[in-house]
């Protein structure tokens, strides 16, 4: 069979499909990350919200992952995935779409904050669930590397723009109308989305079985398998103290030092090109030193920098804020790229929409109780206190890779792997295990989402 003459991510961007789903994911991300700089900066600019407040409304965003986690996946493997993904920008257009009136009208208060970050998080837990669910019903498996690199250098290019654009629009709408941008991106992305033409079958439900069964397979599929439960237990800590991060950088910022929100906007934008790079590089990597050596090389390499964000001081000493993130998300991305192909690859379509759901629930499910933690310390002890606890927590995540067979590996076997079985000698891509290097015995893989070094 002879391969196609064009470059793998020329024969992408030829993908009809495709091209809508990548082009729809950039106007929704770029509206997120404009309210990633927006949304904070209304609670602690114009609602003069405390430092747990703030904690309270990142725990609100999402705390829909511990509500509807699990059953979420198995309802979605009771549907078609596209017509999901387009309700759900409809209803996070709706969401945040109600902040700029209401700022306007002077009825602005924090509980309609909390509410529009939680209806606004339970939407994105069935976009999110759906999307990756649903990138295998449009591009062939060999293009799913690609596929996902690509999604990647979309967010990560978001990352880089957004933040910038969103502080530029507070500084000069305020912070309430910088969110309309979000809210057209998504209406935007429902847009793009009602035009992919995917033929995408009704899946049909196993005869007798209840909706708490098929949530329970998925459950059995994730933490059956020694691979999937050390890249869930990493990313759970991981997004664990990303959202102490994400709950305390805006305070840190604006009450100790004291940066306007352009200069925000610049320092997340400035720091996502670390991310763009990770994406950019992480099919690169993966060929050069292994899809499985990748997983838990980017985390060693890269979580020691965490340390830099409480180091960080005003003037000049806020570019190690900003060198801490770039490094991080750079290693975040790329760790990414590599899990998420793989559990793509290696989860039987029928199971893919609970499996991710079942990965989501374990490894977002910890991201209110960073918040909630990250609010608290920073109220008793001040912002750089908390700062301080995210980076010991960031030097933990590479501990449960370490442990697993993984460390043995220098790539992940494909196919479908039986529990308690042992995995033949297929390996991602083609490769094959260095000499010496153990084959682990059971497989699969799992930190989305997100200007914080945050994984799906």
């Amino acid at each position: 069979m002879n391969e196609s003459p064009l470059p793998p991510q020329a024969r992408l961007l030829g993908h009809r499909d495709f091209r809508l789903l990548l082009t729809g994911a950039a106007a929704a991300q770029t509206g997120s990350q404009i309210t990633l700089v927006a949304l904070p900066l209304v609670a602690v600019l114009v609602l003069d919200a405390t430092p747990f407040e703030v904690g309270l409304l990142t725990a609100a965003e999402t705390a829909a992952f511990l509500l509807v986690g699990l059953p979420a996946g198995a309802w979605l493997d009771r549907m078609r995935k596209l017509p999901v993904l387009i309700r759900a920008d409809v209803v996070r257009c709706l969401a945040v779409g109600s902040i700029p009136p209401a700022a306007a009208l002077g009825v602005l208060t924090m509980p309609q904050l909390y509410l529009v970050a939680l209806v606004t998080g339970v939407a994105t837990v069935f976009f999110d669930v759906a999307h990756q669910s649903f990138l295998p019903a449009v591009l062939p498996r060999e293009q799913l590397v690609g596929g996902n690199g690509a999604l990647e250098t979309v967010r990560s290019s978001a990352q880089i723009a957004g933040p910038g654009l969103g502080g530029g629009l507070v500084q000069l709408l305020g912070a309430p109308l910088a969110i309309v941008a979000d809210a057209c991106g998504y209406l935007a992305s429902a847009l793009l989305l009602a035009r992919i033409r995917v033929e995408e079958p009704r899946p049909e439900p196993e005869p007798g079985r209840s909706l708490r069964a098929e949530v329970g397979a998925g459950v059995r599929f994730v933490l059956g398998h020694p691979l999937l439960r050390a890249i869930a237990t990493a990313t759970a800590v991981s997004n664990l103290f990303a959202a102490v991060l994400m709950a305390v950088q805006t305070v840190f910022w604006v009450r100790v030092l004291d940066l306007a929100p352009g200069a925000i906007g610049v320092l997340l934008s400035a720091s996502a090109v670390g991310g763009l790079a990770g994406a950019l590089c992480a099919g690169y990597l993966a060929r050069w030193v292994g899809q499985a050596r990748l997983i838990w090389l980017s985390t060693v390499v890269t979580a020691p920098f965490a340390v830099l964000w409480p180091l960080s001081g005003g003037g000049a000493g806020v570019v190690l804020f900003g060198v801490a993130s770039g490094v991080v998300l750079f290693g975040a991305v790329a760790y990414n790229v590599a899990q998420v192909s793989f559990r793509q690859s290696v989860c039987p379509p029928e199971l893919l929409g609970r499996m991710n759901a079942t990965m989501r629930f374990l490894v977002w499910g910890t991201m209110p109780l960073g918040a909630l933690g990250g609010g608290l310390v920073a109220d008793a002890a001040g912002p750089r206190a908390a700062l301080w606890l995210c980076a010991a927590g960031f030097l933990l995540v590479p501990v449960p890779l370490l442990l697993s067979p993984l460390r043995r590996m220098r790539d992940l076997p494909l196919g479908d792997l039986p529990l308690g079985g042992t995995p033949g000698s297929g390996t991602q891509g083609g490769g094959t295990p260095d000499a010496g290097d153990a084959v682990a015995e059971e497989g699969a893989a799992s930190t989305e989402p997100a200007a914080s070094p945050i994984t799906p």
